[in-house]
């Protein structure tokens, strides 16, 4: 089968089965069984795939029919400019959560230490240090095989940070100029209203928030001022409708200079604030 005809053949697999980006899909899968460029779809159209290949790729698109996520059959996602190892032991890295790097970034000096809470993939952490000078990481995880995985995209990336297993701060020590956290923050009784791509796919540990999604700032907020630094700084992901009352949180545990930051759909994504600096 040439080139052309098996893209047209995996678009309408994907879009009978309800797969809104059918045809982008249908196009990146190829592109990644063949080692071609997006242009060679217009350019090489006719080019012959040979039969493992085409295989291969038959077999991609039954695994995105069942609604698999693109990225877990890549096994990578593009975040912050740099392509992150990604399995279904961790979160699929987001653009919103690049909202997030940015703030981290803008505050960040060099030579600091940041701690890196609910790490997943590392792709947070990792983004930080790459763009940094001279600073250490940790990123924290109670998941094994997350860290694993956030193990191999600092190898990938040439990157040195360090990775610690923990339920949130109990194995965590020293202080930090920067603590930084995508933590699971769905409420239990949305969860199964999700996307099948996340619903079935992602990990559980790191989507459920618990009764209200707000169990994991709960935590945070309460432990992360024990860990940082005098004037050291605790920058969180929400969701969209949880500002309020992650806001109240931090301020009831004396984080000064509060913000939320809103990404570019115009939702609260991640908020923002400074210790005192009279800290013991």
């Amino acid at each position: 089968m040439d080139y052309r005809t098996l893209y047209e053949w995996g678009s309408d697999r994907l879009l009978s089965a309800g797969i809104d980006e059918g045809r982008l899909d249908a196009r990146l899968l190829l592109e990644a069984v063949c080692r071609t460029g997006k242009h060679d779809l217009l350019v090489h159209g006719d080019r012959v795939v040979l039969p493992e290949q085409e295989k291969t790729y038959a077999d991609h698109i039954d695994q995105r029919r069942s609604r698999k996520p693109l990225q877990y059959i890549l096994g990578y996602q593009e975040f912050m400019g740099l392509r992150f190892i990604v399995t279904p032991q961790v979160l699929i890295p987001r653009q919103d959560t690049e909202i997030l790097v940015e703030e981290v970034l803008r505050y960040r000096h060099d030579g600091q230490a940041i701690l890196d809470m609910c790490t997943g993939s590392g792709c947070i952490l990792l983004s930080v240090l790459n763009y940094s000078n001279n600073c250490r990481g940790i990123g924290v995880d109670s998941s094994p095989a997350a860290l694993a995985v956030a193990a191999d995209n600092a190898d990938h990336l040439n990157c040195t940070a360090e990775w610690l297993l923990s339920d949130l701060f109990t194995a965590v020590t020293g202080r930090y100029d920067i603590i930084v956290s995508n933590p699971p923050y769905i409420p239990r009784a949305v969860i199964d209203g999700l996307m099948p791509e996340v619903r079935d796919y992602e990990p559980m540990v790191a989507l459920d928030g618990e009764e209200d999604g707000l169990a994991f700032y709960r935590r945070i907020v309460a432990q992360a001022g024990d860990f940082l630094l005098p004037e050291g700084r605790l920058f969180l992901e929400i969701g969209f409708d949880q500002a309020e009352a992650v806001t109240g949180m931090m301020v009831a545990a004396g984080y000064l200079d509060v913000t939320v930051t809103q990404d570019l759909s115009g939702l609260d994504r991640v908020i923002g604030g400074r210790i005192k600096g009279n800290i013991d």
